[in-house]
């Protein structure tokens, strides 16, 4: 089975390092807000090269804490894409914000900039534009946009840890940035972890204080906040992985362009990154009308493909939009494939998963 990601791989290919730093962890005796966590918040803030970062529980606390940073709450709307995972919209609502879902181009996957300024009310209070597959939105036409609308712009970041425009990380955009590292991500814990990351000192501020019950002196509650903390030890297994993870984008970008060698003229889809921007490829994803059924083959012979992500967030029962029409979101979720890639796959595993897909497509 060649699975679509492989976090024990990754655990496995930086093994004496990782049981180093969680035995350090386990032997300290300290396991909540100590000196891994401040340790990686500024590692990761170098490397990000922002002002701050603030390790959080998740990636959905993250976008959730941000939000919260920036007032935004009961009575306002929050513009994002109904192309995400469904922790961008979750946030929004955690926030007690209404969101507003918007089209993507069809291209890049990412939020449509002129969908964006169409969305705009009087009770627009932010946007969140997803970084999505690892691709950068296009950052530069949402910021005009957003400064234009006098719109704070909130970077959901988790799928793109490294990407650039211009040269330009993204998370140094906006006001503030939100990240995850889920097992499978780009930067990947062993468990939940998120981080904040902003150049506003404030924001910041205020971040920290929201992700632990508003405490700037223990007990004592500042203002109304959270328990969301990004523990000890997934910050000493992320400061083992953070030092490789520009090796690990471009091993990701290695596979990546097997992918496009091999499986152009067939008829599908393939990743074209825009102009100036530097793809980190989270997920490869291809376009095919015949999907499921490429899908059912891929699997049935040992491919671990998958679809990210099969029902718009407006489509699904809990956030159901009556009367919302998205036309490119409502296609790409028809027809979108991911195929396997971890920074670990080899170039065997590559070929077998194009070799595959190459028999489907021309056997029918």
């Amino acid at each position: 089975m060649i699975n679509i990601a492989n976090p024990r791989a990754q655990y496995l290919a930086h093994k004496e390092e990782i049981d180093a730093a969680v035995a350090r962890v386990l032997e300290s005796g300290l396991y909540i807000l100590d000196r891994e966590c401040a340790a990686f918040e500024r590692e990761f803030a170098a490397w990000q090269g922002t002002n701050s970062c603030i390790g959080v529980g998740s990636g959905t606390d993250a976008l959730h804490l941000a939000l919260a940073a920036l007032n935004i709450g009961a009575g306002d709307e929050v513009i994002t894409v109904s192309h995400t995972a469904v922790a961008t919209v979750s946030a929004i609502e955690l926030a007690g914000a209404e969101p507003v879902l918007v089209d993507i181009d069809p291209q890049t996957y990412t939020m449509d900039p002129q969908a964006l300024e169409a969305a705009i009310t009087p009770r627009s209070k932010a946007v969140i534009p997803v970084h999505l597959y690892g691709h950068p939105a296009d950052m530069s036409a949402i910021m005009d946009i957003a400064e234009r609308h006098r719109l704070f712009v909130v970077e959901d970041c988790a799928q793109a840890h490294g990407a650039t425009v211009g040269g330009q990380k993204v998370g140094t955009f906006g006001h503030i940035a939100c990240f995850s590292f889920y097992p499978t991500k780009n930067l990947g814990a062993l468990g939940d972890g998120g981080a904040v990351t902003t150049d506003n000192a404030a924001l910041a501020g205020k971040v920290r204080l929201l992700r632990q019950y508003g405490w700037e002196n223990k007990f004592i509650s500042e203002i109304p906040g959270w328990n969301s903390r990004l523990d000890e030890l997934q910050a000493a297994v992320l400061r083992v992985k953070l030092p490789h993870l520009d090796e690990d984008n471009a091993k990701r970008g290695i596979i990546a362009g097997i992918y496009a060698e091999e499986l152009q003229g067939l008829g599908l889809g393939l990743p074209a990154p825009r102009r100036g921007v530097g793809h980190v490829y989270h997920l490869y994803v291809v376009r095919t009308p015949r999907r499921d059924h490429i899908l059912s083959g891929l699997r049935e012979r040992g491919v671990g493909a998958a679809i990210h992500y099969p029902q718009p967030v407006h489509l699904q029962p809990a956030y159901k939009r009556p009367g919302v029409s998205l036309p490119e979101t409502e296609r790409a979720a028809v027809e979108i494939l991911s195929l396997p890639l971890f920074p670990e796959l080899n170039r065997g595993d590559v070929l077998n998963v194009t070799a595959t897909l190459k028999d489907i497509l021309i056997r029918g």
